[in-house]
């Protein structure tokens, strides 16, 4: 398959591959962490997702192909999924997958025929983003992705922290309220994720409006999406600047209590709810402020930079740290 002339050098390439749970998304990356080409597969998750696995494998023996590369131009294949994995590359369980445990390295390797290094996707994400983006700089690192859920990604002297079965980084089920009648997805009650996701904002601001009905506010009668809150508190609606202060306070008090654990140089917040701008930051610091420890008040906060391709950023990492 190596068909450039002898003697002709280039840098060796690396993949880092995303899993989604409707698109994988394939990164080819230099050496120096330059994005070469990105491009998508479906995620077929039919019969328990056993073609997810060999349909990436053909999708990096394909792009190989196609850039006339050899298996010693190669360095690896990083890969990201949405799971708990263990240190030898064993996930434990990938609902949206279809996936039960097994070792995904081993049988990634297998299939591709080169090196293979895995990892949960949320800190696969939080790896890219240290590595070119927000993170660039950071001594230790907490990556928070606002999105459906709340994600949490650790960064270590520079490595991904997985904790004892691949679970280090979840806040998002932090408890934060001991009368939540409504039930996590963890199936736990009052976690941080139920508070401070898109969801979980819609959840308090629905509430809010409930508990007040006499107040005027654009929100009220109509269906609204997260972004709807921020959007009417930036153009002024005073009831919608309430609300955004209130998640504020959830997001603010649920990173604190990260922050005494962890004790990072740098929190950056990603997902969907960032997209608010640092109008998030300003809303979460006042209650950061009151609920740290003094200790863990030295953090600085930035907003993901990445966007989708912080994943496949991490995981292509992940083969040259």
């Amino acid at each position: 398959m190596k068909l450039r002339q002898e003697g002709e050098q280039l840098s060796k390439r690396v993949f880092g591959v995303d899993i989604g749970g409707t698109t994988v998304k394939l990164g080819l990356f230099d050496e120096e962490g330059t994005l070469r080409a990105s491009w998508e597969i479906p995620t077929r998750t039919e019969d328990n997702g056993s073609n997810i696995l060999p349909d990436i494998a053909a999708a990096v023996r394909a792009k190989m192909k196609e850039e006339q590369l050899g298996d010693q131009d190669v360095v690896g294949v990083g890969l990201g999924a949405p799971g708990p994995f263990g240190d030898d590359g064993t996930i434990y369980n990938a609902v949206n997958l279809g996936w039960g445990e097994f070792n995904v390295q081993q049988e990634m390797e297998r299939l591709v025929g080169l090196k293979v290094r895995v990892g949960n996707d949320a800190n696969v994400a939080a790896l890219g983003e240290y590595w070119k983006g927000a993170g660039v700089g950071a001594s230790e690192m907490l990556m928070v992705t606002l999105g459906t859920g709340v994600g949490g990604g650790i960064i270590h002297d520079g490595q991904i922290y997985n904790g004892s079965r691949g679970a280090g980084g979840e806040i998002g089920h932090i408890h934060l309220r001991d009368d939540e009648p409504e039930v996590c997805g963890c199936g736990c009650h009052g976690c941080f994720e139920q508070y401070a996701s898109a969801t979980g904002a819609v959840r308090v601001a629905k509430r809010m409006l409930e508990a007040e009905p006499e107040e005027p506010c654009v929100l009220r009668g109509r269906d609204f999406v997260c972004k709807d809150i921020f959007d009417a508190a930036k153009e002024g609606d005073p009831f919608a600047k309430k609300i955004a202060a209130r998640y504020g306070e959830y997001l603010g008090k649920g990173l604190a209590i990260s922050a005494a654990v962890l004790n990072p140089s740098m929190i950056v917040i990603g997902g969907g709810v960032s997209k608010a701008g640092l109008m998030l930051i300003e809303l979460l610091l006042p209650a950061f402020d009151r609920y740290s420890f003094p200790g863990s008040r030295n953090v600085s906060f930035g907003l993901a930079k990445l966007g989708n391709d912080a994943g496949i950023y991490g995981a292509a990492r992940m083969l040259l740290s």
